[in-house]
This record gives C-alpha cells, sequence and structure tokens, in this order.
C-alpha cells in the first residue's frame, strides 16, 4: 500500500466516523456537514435526494421516526483515488434499531463519490444498498 493509498482510506475512515458520530446522536446537520451543496443521495430504498438541504430533511425525518435510537457502526472497506481530488469509497454499514417498523439488526453497503474542495474532502454523491441473502428475499 502506498503512502497516497493510506492516505485517502484514514481520510475516508475519518469522515465515516464523523458520519456515524452524528447518526448516533440523531445530529442532522452534522450528518450533511460534509457533503456538498449539490451532492446526491439515494437510501437504502432507491429515494434520491439532490442538494444539502434535502438530504438534511430527509435525515431530521428518519432520526425522528423508523430509525429514532438507532445506532449505527461503519467500517471502511475500500477507498482508492480515481484522480487526486475524486476518491470512491465503500463502507460497510451495522445498523440497530430498537423498535418500530424497521426494529432488528440490519446490514448495508454504502459508496461515495468524494470531491476535494479547498483540502477538505467533499461527498459529492452517496448511494446506500441494503446486504440481503437472495435465497431469503421476498419472505
Amino acid at each position: 500500500m502506498t503512502d497516497v493509498d493510506v492516505s485517502i482510506t484514514e481520510d475516508a475512515a475519518a469522515l465515516a466516523a464523523r458520519l456515524e458520530s452524528a447518526w448516533n446522536t440523531a445530529d442532522s446537520a452534522a450528518f450533511v456537514a460534509p457533503f456538498a451543496d449539490d451532492a446526491d443521495f439515494v437510501n437504502v430504498l432507491g429515494m434520491h435526494a439532490k442538494g444539502r438541504d434535502a438530504i438534511q430533511a430527509g435525515h431530521e425525518g428518519i432520526f425522528r421516526s423508523i430509525y429514532a435510537g438507532s445506532i449505527v457502526r461503519y467500517a471502511v472497506e475500500a477507498a482508492r483515488l480515481l484522480r487526486p481530488d475524486v476518491a470512491l469509497v465503500h463502507v460497510q454499514a451495522g445498523l440497530d434499531v430498537p423498535g418500530g417498523p424497521m426494529a432488528g439488526h440490519h446490514l448495508a453497503r454504502y459508496s461515495m463519490v468524494l470531491t476535494r474542495d479547498g483540502g477538505e474532502w467533499r461527498i459529492a454523491s452517496f448511494h446506500n444498498t441494503f446486504i440481503r441473502d437472495p435465497a431469503t428475499m421476498g419472505r
């Protein structure tokens, strides 16, 4: 692994830790802080939010409803530079929801496209997907 590989992996892990902390305190403003103003966000159900304000509104809603009191843990699986100022990151997520329609433990994987803006990484695109066993889907 090169120094560049280590650097982007460390940067991606720090960004994922910020997102995790914000989720676990149900802080939608902190959650969207690293997103670009015009970021795209696709949730685990395929719904698309465009822009930081829309992403924040969506998270404010889920933090008060289906994911209230939930705890998430993120682990960077891979991070690589596509260009010196663009990175692709894959993160595994484990989510524990205490009650309601989403109660239980859920696994997901999200992809982020990061762009470096003024020395800081910003999330340009975030796409989240549930991890499901095809043998048990639809049951």
